[in-house]
């Protein structure tokens, strides 16, 4: 029996169009946010300050998988953002994150 192992990635995402076009698909993103966040898939989210993109602490079985996931992002269909993903692995955390290296262990 295989067991699955969770990769750990940031994506930072970065806005290639004017702040006005990523305005009119913030509530597609919030929505699509939201459903990452309701599957387990996306941990943290929030708005880079000055806001010219984002950055989401997300979790996949795969490079792959997170490939999936992030091109259902409105704002990466509309060409209004781009993304870096940037994988690690979580060796330290404070007690909110506890639970990360946890399934790490197992």
């Amino acid at each position: 029996m295989t067991q699955s192992t969770t990769h750990y990635y940031i994506l930072n995402l970065i806005y290639t169009r004017p702040l006005a076009e990523v305005e009119l698909l913030i509530d597609e993103h919030s929505h699509y946010l939201q459903s990452a966040f309701d599957r387990g898939d996306f941990l943290l989210s929030g708005r880079k300050d000055p806001w010219t993109g984002g950055i989401i602490l997300a979790k996949a079985s795969s490079q792959e998988a997170i490939q999936a996931i992030i091109a259902q992002d409105p704002l990466l269909k509309a060409n209004v953002t781009r993304y870096e993903v940037i994988e690690f692995h979580p060796t330290r955390a404070n007690t909110d994150f506890s639970s990360v290296l946890a399934s790490k262990k197992k």
